[in-house]
């Protein structure tokens, strides 16, 4: 595994545990809340632009894109 690739890990785990947290999910949930609706694809495709921000940009994305498909 690649040090990106341990990265972009990271940024996911980050993810699932801040989204479990504020809407109060079990992270099991979560992760397959994130893998039903493709976030982890998506994050990992847009590491480059996220991994210039903090480290909870990815909950933020992720937090986005699932409230845009809510729409």
């Amino acid at each position: 595994m690649t040090q990106i690739e341990r990265d972009e890990n990271l940024m996911i785990v980050v993810a699932v545990e801040e989204y479990s947290h504020k809407y109060n999910l079990a992270p099991q949930d979560t992760l397959l809340l994130f893998m039903e609706n493709n976030i982890n694809n998506l994050i990992r495709k847009n590491y480059g632009a996220l991994h210039t921000q903090s480290l909870d940009e990815g909950f933020h994305f992720a937090e986005d894109v699932l409230a845009r498909k809510q729409k």
